[in-house]
Parts: structure tokens; C-alpha cells; sequence
């Protein structure tokens, strides 16, 4: 459901865990999985407080969960909001969790700023626009950006309560020196990509976000993104226009 994306990154003898997967036995799976490979994660960051991201205290309960400043508020604006909205997914899905969600201990982030991995320097870029809060995470010395829900080949722009068209704007323009940057933009929906094809997709954001602000009842959308569902989310942001 929703390509969800998830991120093990490594630096030295430490790993990071960005954002999560959804299903339980995704989750279930996750820490087994990431050991195979080489990676133990020793702390979590979430891109956003939008609960399809916060699901890594499921799969590590131990670890602190890293989320950027404007999240940590707020999740305090909004209390029990995530897990509200992530037990009526689960209904409507009828998926069965083993407990829920318990946030835990939060480390409040620096955006913009940055955190050390190993030795190594994660760059935390402001990412609103989508909602109120966000960050993107650079990882320079390996080529990777995560963006958040930003960059996706198989959802358009999507402005959720508290995020806006101007933020998502700006939140572009920060993102494509950082696309120029990187060998895979890791989304959070859909496949990663590679640098021209997410510059690619930055482009088509950007003249989508121009028909949005016309308030185009019926523009084109990208290829691959020019379905019924997106649609619905169209519909949903120039609603949400007023």
C-alpha cells in the first residue's frame, strides 16, 4: 500500500532507520532483514509526523525516535492525532497490530541543521509544504536523499491540512541543489530514482503545481500519475485551496 519507503543508512559502525514501512509483518520482518545485510540500527528519524512514518518504534521499540522540530510540535499540537489516524487505516484495511503505537522517547531535531552517523554528517533540510512540518535527510558521502513525500513517480503533490502551495514551492526549490547532488532520491512513496529521472519529476511537480494554482479543474498529469486515485487527490488540493 502506498510503496511506502523505508531507509537503512550506515556510516562507520552506526545505522539510521528513515522513516517505515506499514504492514505489521513488514515490520515484523524488518529488524531480521536489516541484520542479513550488515545494518542494526541504532536510532530512528522520521521525514514528517504523518503516521504511515513513525512506524519504526513497532520494529524497534528501543530505539529514540529522531524528528525534526516543527514535527515534535506538532505531534504536541495534535496529541494522539498519528495514532488516531493510523488505527482508522488499520480498520479500514482490517490489519491486526500486536500493540500500538507508542512514540516513546523523541529527539527533537534541528531544522535546518544536521546530525552525526559514524563519523559521518546527515544534512536535515526544511521539507513543508506538504504539511506543516517535514525535513528531507542528505547523506552526502553515499549519494542519497531521502525526500520525504516529496519526488514521487506514482503520487502528485499532494497538500494536506497545514501544509500550502507556497511552502510546497519553496520546498522544491531547496530540494532540486540537493537532487543535483545525489545518485538516488529516495521518495517516500514510490520507486527510488535516479538524479535526471527525479530531476525529471521535480519539473513535472513544479508545472503541476502551476495548473493547481490556475485551479485547472482537469490538467495533465504525468505519465504514470494520471490516474483515477491522483486525481482524487487533485480534487482534494483545490478543495483545500478555498
Amino acid at each position: 500500500m502506498w510503496q511506502t519507503n523505508a531507509v537503512a543508512l550506515r556510516a562507520g559502525g552506526e545505522a539510521m532507520l528513515v522513516d517505515s514501512p506499514y504492514f505489521p509483518d513488514e515490520l515484523e520482518a524488518l529488524p531480521g532483514v536489516l541484520a542479513g545485510a550488515g545494518f542494526e540500527p541504532d536510532a530512528l528519524l522520521a521525514t514528517h509526523a504523518d503516521f504511515d512514518h513513525l512506524l519504526g518504534r513497532l520494529a524497534f521499540p528501543g530505539l529514540a525516535l529522531g524528528l525534526g522540530e516543527p514535527s515534535v510540535e506538532r505531534l504536541q499540537r495534535e496529541p494522539g492525532a498519528a495514532q488516531r489516524a493510523l488505527r482508522d487505516k488499520d480498520d479500514e484495511l482490517y490489519v491486526a497490530r500486536p500493540s500500538p503505537l507508542a512514540l516513546g522517547q523523541v529527539q527533537t531535531l534541528p531544522v535546518p541543521g544536521s546530525v552525526e552517523l559514524g563519523g559521518e554528517e546527515l544534512e536535515l533540510h526544511p521539507a513543508d509544504g506538504h504539511t506543516a512540518d517535514g525535513l528531507a535527510v542528505m547523506a552526502r558521502w553515499c549519494g542519497v536523499l531521502c525526500a520525504g513525500d516529496y519526488l514521487s513517480n506514482v503520487e502528485i503533490p499532494m497538500i494536506s491540512p497545514g501544509g500550502s502551495l507556497g511552502a510546497y514551492r519553496a520546498t522544491l526549490a531547496r530540494l532540486a541543489p540537493l537532487v543535483e547532488a545525489a545518485e538516488t532520491v529516495v521518495p517516500g512513496h514510490g520507486a527510488p530514482q535516479g538524479r535526471d529521472a527525479a530531476l525529471r519529476i521535480l519539473d513535472e511537480d513544479a508545472d503541476y503545481l502551476d495548473a493547481l494554482e490556475r485551479r485547472d479543474a482537469r490538467p495533465a498529469l504525468p505519465k504514470g500519475r494520471d490516474t483515477r486515485e491522483q486525481r482524487k487527490i487533485h480534487e482534494a488540493n483545490l478543495g483545500g485551496l478555498g
